[in-house]
């Protein structure tokens, strides 16, 4: 896996953020051979429209055929990787990610997202509040030294359960997540638990998914594509490849979980205006580029 890791190494000992109101966003897509998008804008457009929702870190992740997993993430809104972020012409699949931090201080990079545990690679909005006694229960290993974010037992239980859906209810907790599992390049897997949104917009020859209707609004403008547009239910697990769904599963997700307070509806709001501005400036000098 190729990675340019965020600056900073905390400690363990960095105090969680559990009971305030996090607020992340996961984006990202599948395409077809066919499809016209340009990679590096539509992964650019999918992190403008998602920086509203934290600014503690971001990241993205791409694959495509014979091209291994490159995660590139580092502390920060995502203003920090817009204009530097470039993904090849030959990417087929993409992860992003912004960060309100709930547990697992940001400096330690390994805790910031896209997440790796073992062979799955994932990002996730929401809060897991019995990930220790998962790790315990089943003898996983923290993926390296000093991690303590909550969602890594959400991509343990994957890998080990080779993504089937009925892993997915041991968690309790909230729950929006995407990953890639190396050990099937052709597939994207979407899930959805309760209490965090998500969104698929299907197009000619692609899929993109964002945490808001919003986001998949601003990739019809800014990638020219046209979408049709649905939320994803609760206790879903989709298996996404060549830009279509492939197939659809469902969990039974633990409703007994209740979040502490309502959560707010924007939580960088000076992230997203920088980057829309800086959205359009992008996407004009491509257009006239072409």
């Amino acid at each position: 896996m190729a990675s340019a890791a965020a600056v900073g190494h905390g400690s363990s000992g960095d105090p969680p953020r559990i009971g305030e109101h996090a607020l992340c966003g996961i984006a990202g897509y599948s395409l077809s051979d066919e499809s016209g998008v340009d990679q590096t804008l539509a992964t650019q457009t999918l992190l403008a429209a998602i920086a509203e929702r934290g600014s503690d870190a971001v990241g993205y992740a791409y694959r495509g055929p014979g091209r291994p997993v490159a995660v590139h993430k580092q502390r920060g809104g995502a203003s920090v990787l817009l204009e530097q972020l470039t993904v090849p012409a030959d990417a087929r699949q993409a992860l992003a990610h912004v960060r309100d931090y709930t547990k697992g201080h940001p400096s330690l990079s390994a805790n910031n997202h896209p997440i790796r545990h073992g062979a799955v690679i994932g990002v996730h909005n929401g809060i897991i509040r019995n990930d220790e006694e998962i790790l315990a229960d089943h003898g996983f290993e923290r993926a390296e030294p000093g991690m303590t974010v909550d969602s890594e037992a959400i991509f343990a239980l994957a890998e080990k359960a080779s993504n089937h859906a009925s892993a997915l209810e041991e968690l309790h907790g909230s729950m929006a997540a995407a990953w890639f599992d190396e050990r099937d390049a052709e597939t994207v897997y979407l899930a959805r638990g309760i209490g965090r949104p998500l969104w698929v917009g299907e197009g000619r020859a692609e899929l993109f998914f964002a945490s808001t209707r919003k986001a998949l609004d601003l990739v019809e403008r800014f990638a020219e594509v046209r979408l049709r547009k649905r939320e994803v239910g609760e206790g879903s697990l989709l298996a996404i490849g060549g830009g279509e769904v492939r197939r659809a599963d469902s969990f039974e997700p633990d409703r007994t979980f209740v979040e502490d307070a309502p959560l707010p509806p924007v939580r960088a709001p000076e992230e997203a205006r920088s980057c829309l501005a800086r959205l359009t400036v992008i996407a004009t000098a491509a257009a006239r580029a072409r």
